[in-house]
This record gives C-alpha cells, sequence and structure tokens, in this order.
C-alpha cells in the first residue's frame, strides 16, 4: 500500500512556499519525495504519478492501493495513470486526515526533524535537504515498526559493538549516524 500526500514548506528569502509530494511505501516506510514546486496543478501531479509508477518498476506489482486525499490535484487522470498500473486508488472521507494517518505521521516526522529546525533558502536548497534527509531516513533511520531496522538499509545490521563509535553528521549535524570506529 502507498500513502500519499503534499505538506508545505515556506521559503525564508523570498518568503514563497513550496509544496511536497511525497508517497510512503507502508509496509516497509520507505520514502519517496515525488516532487516540489511552487503551483502544484493537475497536469504536474499527474506527471509526478507517472514519475512513481516509472520508478518503482517491477516492484509495482506489490503494490495493490494508494490511500490519497480528495484535493483538487489528484484528478482522474491521475487516478488513470495508477490504474492502469494496476494500483486501486482509495480516497479518504473528506475532512477526515486521521484516515491517511501513514502519510500524516511522515510529514510530522519530516517537519520536526528536519524542514522546522533550518532556514530554506530557495528550492533548490529544499531540493537537496529532502534528497539527504530522505536518503537517511530511508537508509540509516531506524524505525519501531521495522524493529528499529531501517526500511532498506545499505548493509546488514552490524552486532553491537563495545569498541569506539565514530559519529557522522547529516544535515550539517542536525541529524548524526553513529557507526563503529573500527
Amino acid at each position: 500500500m502507498l500513502a500519499i500526500d503534499f505538506f508545505h514548506v515556506d521559503c525564508a528569502v523570498t518568503l514563497r512556499r513550496f509544496y511536497v509530494l511525497f508517497a510512503l511505501e507502508v509496509g516497509d516506510r520507505y520514502l519517496h519525495v515525488l516532487g516540489i514546486t511552487a503551483h502544484p496543478d493537475r497536469s504536474w501531479t499527474t506527471q509526478q504519478a507517472r514519475n512513481l509508477v516509472m520508478d518503482l518498476g517491477e516492484h509495482v506489482a506489490r503494490i495493490r492501493f494508494l490511500v490519497r486525499d480528495r484535493a483538487g490535484q489528484f484528478t482522474a487522470s491521475f487516478d488513470a495513470v495508477l490504474k492502469d498500473a494496476g494500483i486501486e486508488v482509495v480516497k479518504i472521507p473528506p475532512r477526515c486526515p486521521r484516515a491517511n494517518c501513514f502519510a500524516e505521521r511522515i510529514v510530522l516526522t519530516v517537519r520536526t526533524e528536519a524542514t522546522d529546525r533550518m532556514l530554506i533558502f530557495g528550492e533548490r536548497h529544499l531540493r537537496s535537504v529532502l534528497a539527504a534527509y530522505a536518503a537517511h531516513y530511508n537508509m540509516q533511520r531506524p524505525h519501531r515498526a521495522l524493529h528499529l531496522r531501517p526500511p532498506r538499509p545499505e548493509s546488514p545490521a552490524p552486532e553491537p559493538a563495545y569498541s569506539r563509535i565514530r559519529r557522522r553528521p547529516v544535515l550539517a549535524g542536525l541529524i548524526n549516524q553513529y557507526e563503529s570506529a573500527a
């Protein structure tokens, strides 16, 4: 199952608002940042659905449902792209954001761990911040639902080390990753 939604980030310099479209694979909590735009219209959102289907590749067969809200950017053409890929679109009831709880939770997580803790200077800066955060979220960050494992780790989980630990900063030290100093 996929959960999809938008969230916004305000630019500190130009005072522009950017909208981020993301999808979360609910089973393994893998985060896809689909796109960033100042004007999320219908054609842009439909193109992002095409890009998502292409990015999923052969894994698209694992996904049966996509949960989304009833925002105006999600149109019949958006749903048709997903239907052609074999994904059934499920719309949540009006004014019930808890029905898309996985998407709402990832918005809170991204905001509290990254975007609310730094000033975003523009679209390019936001893209680099979200790319670094998504890589951290998908490869390093432990998830309780996955027994403190990341969704798709870079390497198998090491045995507990009782030697020196090395800290590696991510996003200029906003987030830290720890590994054995070996």
